[in-house]
């Protein structure tokens, strides 16, 4: 009863608002977490005090009339910097450019279609250009039973490489698709066969230089039809090599269809190592260890787990020397991670370091999420990665990154 003295429970105040009356309603996990961060770091006694700010300007009202309590807020600034919820001036610099290309990209689908271009050619003739080029890059479609035999001499048993042949199996259809549709748009176009609604479609997102929705349906999103077809070649690339030299020694975590699976093929292939010792799939974490190496250095797999590459740190940037977060420079970009090391462990042992590392001082660890896109949800999240950090301006390292959203992109577009 704090009207006979006894001290309010901030602890259990915080666990009334963020797990019960508010964060019982969230159900995606990781905005749960963030709630409670916000709790955590907002909600304790410091907040009674008259003088205090949850940011510089931004203090609480403690008037009774409702005129200067209206006066006291309006005080704030119309625009709120987002520092103020936690975050680095980059964030800011982030969403103006995804904003602005929304914009962009609305502007162009309204733009009316115009009979011919700079260079004089129509729109037909541009885009039976683009579709010679595109067919004249584009690789072959496998051979899904010469795919099956060759995985055969490598183990076909073992997840990952059941794995691969899934991952060809699915590029396979959008390849096939691709092929199919520029073959078909070229008779369309010089009036060979009748012009369907999908081919229109097709041709006029090829004019304008986005990926048509039949293929982005079998595919992954992707801004520009340039990018999206760069990545077409680069998958394939991959998945053909794995399949024709052995598994690679590292691994483009963001040419998967399914980064989930691929993760959770490591550790089953983890597990089985150990079966003697009796380990168990449901007793095995993940392990994970940002190294020094970068992706041209690393020449061969390690002997347990796999070496990945292709991740974007977002909201942080990562000190290679002191091997650890940090506050990012101002207006920098999502900067590519160092090779990462992916194995797994018995529940919470975490004395195992990666291949060629010695033990280091035990240090803070913040639970970094991987997500396929920029757009965080449960649906795109893959795993969570394990980066050192330090307690930052007199906050905890975990609620420090947990307010800046540091996260891990497999893509930044």
């Amino acid at each position: 009863d704090v009207k006979k003295g006894a001290q309010v429970s901030w602890i259990t105040v915080r666990y009334m608002v963020s797990e019960i009356q508010y964060g019982g309603r969230i159900t995606d996990n990781r905005d749960r977490i963030m709630f409670g961060t916000i709790c955590e770091v907002n909600m304790n006694a410091g907040i009674c005090e008259p003088a205090y700010e949850f940011y510089s300007g931004y203090g609480l009202p403690v008037f009774e009339e409702y005129a200067k309590h209206k006066e006291f807020l309006d005080g704030y600034p119309e625009v709120d910097p987002p520092e103020v919820f936690g975050l680095h001036s980059n964030a800011d610099i982030i969403y103006r450019s995804r904003q602005s290309q929304q914009v962009l990209n609305t502007i162009l689908d309204i733009q009316p279609r115009g009979s011919g271009g700079a260079s004089g050619k129509s729109p037909e003739q541009i885009v039976v250009d683009m579709a010679n080029d595109f067919l004249k890059r584009l690789p072959s479609p496998w051979k899904l039973d010469a795919v099956r035999d060759q995985m055969k001499r490598w183990d076909d048993k073992k997840p990952l490489n059941i794995f691969c042949r899934q991952e060809i199996e699915r590029l396979n259809v959008c390849i096939l698709l691709i092929q199919n549709t520029l073959k078909d748009l070229k008779l369309a176009i010089a009036g060979i066969v009748v012009m369907s609604s999908d081919l229109q479609s097709a041709r006029d997102s090829l004019y304008d230089a986005k990926v048509p929705a039949k293929w982005q349906a079998v595919s992954w999103p992707s801004p520009t039809m340039g990018l999206w077809f760069e990545e077409v070649i680069m998958r394939q690339r991959q998945l053909d090599a794995w399949c024709r030299e052995d598994r690679p020694a590292k691994f483009w975590l963001t040419g998967f269809y399914n980064p989930q699976g691929f993760v959770t093929s490591v550790r089953q292939e983890v597990t089985r190592s150990h079966k003697a010792e009796g380990w168990a799939l449901d007793d095995v974490v993940l392990k994970t260890e940002v190294l020094k190496q970068e992706k041209h250095e690393i020449d061969r797999p390690p002997s347990e787990g796999v070496y990945v590459f292709g991740l974007f740190l977002e909201g942080a940037g990562w000190d290679r020397t002191r091997q650890r977060l940090k506050d990012p420079l101002p207006k920098e970009p999502p900067r590519e991670l160092p090779i990462l090391y992916v194995t797994a462990v018995q529940g919470e042992d975490n004395r195992r370091a990666a291949p060629g590392k010695s033990k280091e001082k035990v240090m803070a660890k913040y639970d970094c999420p991987v997500y396929k896109y920029p757009k965080r949800n449960d649906i795109n999240w893959v795993f969570d990665v394990q980066l050192n950090c330090e307690d930052i301006e007199g906050i905890s390292a975990k609620n420090f990154w947990q307010l800046r959203g540091v996260c891990l992109l497999c893509s930044v577009e």
